[in-house]
């Protein structure tokens, strides 16, 4: 007769935790660099700083997050394995931003119940992030919550460490008048901003996510469980290849609140909406919603992932070197002298091209 311990009768089932790291440590290992010591298993994760040495002034960076709302999605489509790039893209590319390198991630899953083969899925995804990004993922944790949590339901975060020689740091300190903005696309809403997309598509207009929407070409679910792209590799390629003053990542807050974070004081940045045409679905939400403008470009991202600052005459340069690595890119917007506190860190001119 199987002896049931008292932590099972609690709800909480340890072999299921067991077999969940059995089944994730292919895909774990499948981002290992060569820093990384040990395994996966441990109390701790290791990451040899001597990797530090030749470096002439390392700075460490740091950032932490989660996939949000986004991952009510996931549990009711029953895909797991896409949610891992909106993870990792929310992490490493705030380090980007700054210059720096993804070195590794830690993850941590909370659920209801341990489904083995559930968690796996998620830590694939967060495992083939991690090499598009170029990191490790070093380790992480799966807590079972009985009673707080119903048996399907999940939540994923984590936090992630990257390293940049202090002097090659980016920031509003290197942005510069009369430098030009380039947008990089985003493959949709990404990961934030699922509240007021929950609550206008499937709550207000009640859709449902196996409905099929003829602007989008595809079902309501398929679109909103659309991954984030993972840019960290790509812009920090393009940092070490053209004269990259600053970035902007394009998160919670929308284009122009995470623009202005990155903006000194007395200069002033021009985007013009006219260069680019949102994908529909941020045309939809507004109208099913009855969305303001202000509203919706506070709230989501509406087509631009990130931005960069950099010097006018490298433009043409930066573009093709973005396109060669698969990313969508234009100049959207310019940099000026901010003559007054009146005039806005960040203003966005005109009307979305309808092309």
């Amino acid at each position: 007769m199987t002896h049931e311990t008292a932590y099972a009768r609690a709800g909480v089932d340890i072999a299921a935790g067991d077999r969940a790291v059995e089944l994730m440590k292919e895909h774990v290992a499948g981002t290992r660099r060569p820093e990384v010591l040990g395994g996966l298993g441990g109390f701790a994760g290791f990451f040899d700083a001597a990797a530090f040495k030749d470096y002439r002034h390392p700075v460490l960076a740091t950032s932490t997050d989660g996939v949000g709302t986004k991952v009510d999605i996931a549990r009711r489509m029953k895909v797991y394995d896409t949610i891992g790039f909106d993870l990792m893209g929310m992490l490493v590319d705030d380090l980007v931003v700054v210059g720096a390198e993804p070195l590794f991630v830690t993850d941590y899953i909370s659920c209801g119940h341990v489904d083995p083969e559930v968690i796996a899925s998620v830590v694939k995804g967060i495992a083939q992030a991690c090499q598009k990004a170029g990191c490790a993922l070093l380790g992480g944790e799966t807590a079972e919550h009985p009673g707080l949590l119903a048996p399907d339901e999940f939540d994923v975060a984590g936090a992630t460490t990257g390293v940049v020689e202090r002097d090659e740091i980016l920031g509003p300190e290197r942005i510069a008048e009369g430098d030009a903005l380039i947008a990089v696309a985003s493959s949709g809403l990404h990961s934030n901003g699922y509240s007021l997309v929950r609550h206008v598509l499937l709550e207000q207009a009640g859709w449902t996510l196996d409905r099929h929407v003829d602007e989008l070409g595809r079902t309501v679910g398929e679109e909103l469980l659309e991954p984030t792209i993972v840019y960290a590799a790509d812009l920090l390629a393009l940092a070490h290849h053209s004269e990259v003053h600053a970035m902007c990542h394009v998160t919670g807050g929308g284009l122009a609140n995470n623009l202005a974070r990155v903006m000194p004081s007395h200069l002033t940045a021009t985007i013009e909406r006219s260069t680019w045409s949102p994908a529909p679905i941020f045309r939809l939400v507004q109208e099913v919603g009855a969305v303001s403008q202000s509203d919706i470009e506070e709230t989501l991202n509406m087509g631009v992932g990130m931005v960069i600052a950099l010097p006018d005459d490298q433009v043409p340069e930066a573009l093709e070197f973005l396109a060669g690595r698969g990313l969508t890119a234009w100049q959207c917007g310019t940099v000026a002298s901010r003559e007054s506190s009146d005039v806005p860190a960040v203003s966005l001119l005109g009307g979305y091209s309808m092309d």
